[in-house]
């Protein structure tokens, strides 16, 4: 008998398997993804960032600056003249050329600019109702602060992206909270009665599925006036979404509530009386909620990439909204991108959302079933 072995729960300090819940098992295995893990905190790191960018961005990003159109990204430095410093950047000065009108930056080396923390600059209104001035990060005296360069405009660059993380990422969790609702009431009913409404519904979806999505955007998008406020085309783009999106997740459902309804819990609360809607939310759609978190995770970057794409092609949001595709119509141009590759910026945000939507996603799929190895 070996006396230096011990059988130890799986994770010290929880209970073991034996007694855990449903929750606790899936918790468990989705720890030992440690990519997904990882990526779940950088997730949500972005989203606090979508949330807070009027204080994390340091400047207003509608703010024009003529004379720092197009200018590059700045360096951080942290020695000036031998000597360590706190982090600053030199400023850039403008040169233009007489001949072929092209603009090139120089760094005036002899006046670093410290970056402070903290500091007052432009003021803003935090989600509307709080009025401040107060930055995350800024240079002294409110000066500009390029560390992803700027537009045609000079507009700094880092704070649109920032400001357009919120639209980018909050349409793709709008999207895909409507195509859930959507998914789960049509295909719920599809599988629980089946019969004629089942093939009406089934034919319904394949229509719609046989429709050219990028026509479908074309024909959604045209309905939208030009003269729209922001909101009311930010809304009217989540719905379009969602209308393209839900046929995916009702098919889904639709396959689970089949297998589901001839279960025994669900033939004993019909026999007990119980009604069919509450047979339907507090039985049926519990069974496969686990499931159903994986498939609306995974739909989410489909749903960012979908509004970037629109929006670059000019069918989505336009300006002065900001979101990532609408930062891509600058891109739009090959000159442009070969002369400024700094515009591309945001298409490095958007790569990264959909790679970490997508490590969680696979994360959530191998922890939706905790009991395979």
């Amino acid at each position: 008998m070996n006396f230096f072995h011990h059988n130890k729960p799986p994770h010290s300090g929880d209970e073991p398997r034996t007694t855990a819940t449903q929750w606790q098992l899936m918790w468990w295995k989705f720890k030992d993804h440690r990519l997904a893990h990882w990526s779940l905190y950088a997730l949500l790191a972005l989203y606090f960032t979508a949330a807070a960018w009027e204080f994390l961005a340091p400047h207003d990003p509608l703010q024009r600056e003529a004379r720092l159109s197009y200018s590059p990204p700045q360096r951080i430095h942290v020695f000036h003249q031998g000597r360590l410093c706190r982090p600053f950047v030199y400023p850039q000065i403008q040169h233009m050329d007489s001949e072929t009108s092209a603009r090139t930056y120089t760094e005036d080396t002899s006046t670093p600019q410290p970056i402070r923390l903290f500091t007052q600059g432009d003021s803003y209104q935090f989600w509307g109702v709080l009025s401040m001035s107060r930055h995350l990060f800024a240079l002294a005296g409110n000066a500009p602060l390029r560390l992803l360069g700027s537009d045609r405009l000079g507009r700094d660059l880092l704070s649109r992206v920032l400001k357009g993380s919120r639209v980018s990422l909050s349409i793709g969790f709008a999207g895909v909270f409507l195509s859930l609702l959507l998914g789960v009431f049509i295909g719920g009913i599809s599988g629980y009665y089946g019969g004629w409404i089942d093939t009406a519904i089934q034919r319904f979806i394949e229509i719609l599925r046989s429709f050219p999505a990028i026509p479908l955007w074309l024909a959604l998008s045209a309905a939208m006036p030009a003269d729209w406020p922001e909101m009311r085309v930010y809304f009217f783009m989540t719905v379009i979404l969602a209308i393209i999106g839900w046929t995916d997740l009702a098919r889904v459902v639709r396959g689970k509530f089949l297998s589901l309804r001839e279960e025994d819990y669900v033939l004993a609360a019909k026999v007990a009386g119980v009604s069919e809607p509450l047979i339907i939310a507090r039985h049926l759609v519990p069974g496969f909620l686990s499931h159903l978190i994986v498939t609306a995770t995974l739909a989410v970057p489909n749903m960012v990439l979908a509004e970037t794409s629109l929006s670059f092609l000019r069918l989505g949001l336009r300006p002065p909204a900001v979101s990532w595709g609408v930062l891509l119509q600058d891109a739009q141009n090959i000159r442009a991108v070969a002369l400024y590759p700094w515009l591309m910026t945001p298409v490095l945000f958007v790569i990264a959302t959909v790679l970490l939507f997508n490590f969680l996603g696979d994360g959530l799929r191998d922890a939706a079933d905790p009991y395979r190895n």
